[in-house]
């Protein structure tokens, strides 16, 4: 069984894979910005909405995506304890009321307006999450170096991200076979091994697979020479698309959610406050 991996492309046949390389990268940036600029609840639930929407007609399933997505709710959660912990009374500033919940210990209050602002810097990561997700599963490498290139970024920086994204998969491939093989000679892996032996055990892994990864290395730069890359300023891509309907409907959509979301914050103020 092949070895489950992470940042690597899934192809589907959804209206998402089929939109162009630049079409997603620009999609991805616009709607970064748009949850960026503002804290406003109802603006982040708008956003979110769209999100899960995005997500849906991927085709991507959450089990394949589990990994990053547990990887965020960990970086999440120790995010917002560390915000607790540094400044427990930043919401009560930001929002300019106090209603204590409980009392914690020495100068720790729960509130109501620090723990609104924690779910709110929570709502934040969740409208990303989805998104930035599809945009490295739903994106083929060569496709991406493209959209890097159509956007006035050297081929040469493209080339070497369409390489990256296409190698981490490689290395986690190669990961799980060097672990099969090292345990089928007996060195213990599992769960049932105590944490620090496998932790030695695991780093005993690393250097065939650093040795593994240079050969690599060593083989895609010769083979790259021979071909002449490098040579030329400019070169064509095979997996550049010409726009479509569905491309500039998009783009429409990114640019109307920032400019709602620009708005709502110009108007309304960047913080919504439900405690007035």
């Amino acid at each position: 069984m092949a070895a489950n991996t992470v940042l690597n492309y899934l192809p589907r046949k959804s209206v998402i894979h089929r939109l162009t390389g630049t079409t997603k990268l620009a999609f991805f940036l616009l709607f970064t910005f748009a949850s960026m600029i503002t804290y406003n609840t109802w603006v982040l639930l708008g956003l979110l909405a769209v999100s899960i929407a995005a997500f849906r007609l991927s085709k991507i399933k959450i089990r394949e995506v589990r990994f990053m997505m547990i990887f965020m709710l960990v970086f999440l959660l120790l995010n917002n304890l560390f915000i607790f912990l540094f400044d427990p009374n930043q919401g009560t500033h930001l929002y300019g009321t106090h209603h204590v919940l409980c009392h914690l210990f020495w100068r720790y209050d729960l509130t109501a307006e620090q723990l609104f602002y924690m779910v709110n810097i929570s709502l934040k990561y969740f409208v990303a999450l989805p998104v930035a997700i599809l945009f490295i599963s739903a994106t083929d490498p060569s496709e991406f170096a493209a959209s890097l290139n159509s956007i006035g970024i050297s081929y040469k920086v493209g080339y070497s991200v369409s390489i990256a994204l296409r190698y981490i998969p490689d290395i986690q491939r190669d990961y799980h076979s060097i672990s099969q093989a090292q345990q089928a000679r007996g060195v213990e892996l599992g769960k049932n091994e105590r944490f620090f032996s496998r932790l030695k055990n695991s780093v005993n892994i690393l250097l065939p697979l650093i040795l593994t990864s240079l050969n690599r290395i060593d083989t895609i730069s010769n083979a790259m020479e021979l071909r002449g890359f490098g040579k030329n300023k400019k070169r064509t891509w095979y997996t550049q698309r010409p726009f479509a309907r569905r491309d500039f409907l998009t783009l429409a959509l990114g640019v109307l959610l920032l400019l709602f979301s620009l708005t709502v914050t110009i108007k309304c103020g960047r913080f919504y406050n439900p405690f007035c």
